[in-house]
C-alpha cells in the first residue's frame, strides 16, 4: 500500500513539464508550483483509487441494492424517521 504521508517524508527532486503561460500566470500569483503539482497529484491519485475501488467493490455494491429493492433497508422497522 502506498502511503501519501508519513511523520517524516522523504522528497526527491523531479523535473515536470507544463505550459509556458500556465508557468508564468502561477509565478505571478505567488503560487508555491511544488505545492500545486504536489495537491494535484494527490487529488489524481485519489480519484484513480476511488475508481479502482468501485470497480473492484461493483458486484458486491450491485447485490446489496438488489437485496434492498427486493427485501427494504434491513432494520427499517426500527428506524423513526
Amino acid at each position: 500500500m502506498v502511503r501519501l504521508h508519513s511523520t517524516s517524508p522523504s522528497r526527491r527532486p523531479t523535473n515536470v513539464t507544463l505550459p509556458a503561460q500556465l508557468l508564468e500566470e502561477a509565478k505571478s500569483l505567488d503560487l508555491n508550483i511544488s505545492q500545486a503539482c504536489e495537491q494535484g497529484l494527490k487529488s489524481a491519485i485519489a480519484s484513480i483509487r476511488a475508481q479502482q475501488w468501485l470497480a473492484e467493490n461493483r458486484s458486491s455494491l450491485e447485490a446489496s441494492r438488489q437485496y434492498v429493492e427486493e427485501n427494504g433497508l434491513p432494520l427499517a422497522d426500527y428506524r423513526n424517521f
